[in-house]
């Protein structure tokens, strides 16, 4: 498999996983009884915060790996 390929691959995965943590948090923020523009809020946080977490582990990892 073409690093290229995989690289995509991978970037996909993160943000389809990105998008159902986001749209489970807002959701959640629903059930909760927050409003809707709070829901969005909630929702934006969450995706942010994997997207921060998946390029944190990618440059922890290229600092070990050679």
């Amino acid at each position: 498999m073409p690093a290229l390929t995989l690289v995509l691959f991978t970037v996909c995965l993160v943000l389809i996983i990105a998008l159902a943590v986001a749209a489970v948090a807002g959701k959640l923020a629903r059930l909760d009884g927050a409003s809707y523009p709070a829901a969005c809020l909630r929702a934006a946080t969450a995706f942010g915060a994997v997207v921060t977490l998946a390029a944190a582990v990618t440059g922890a990892l290229a600092a070990v790996l050679p």
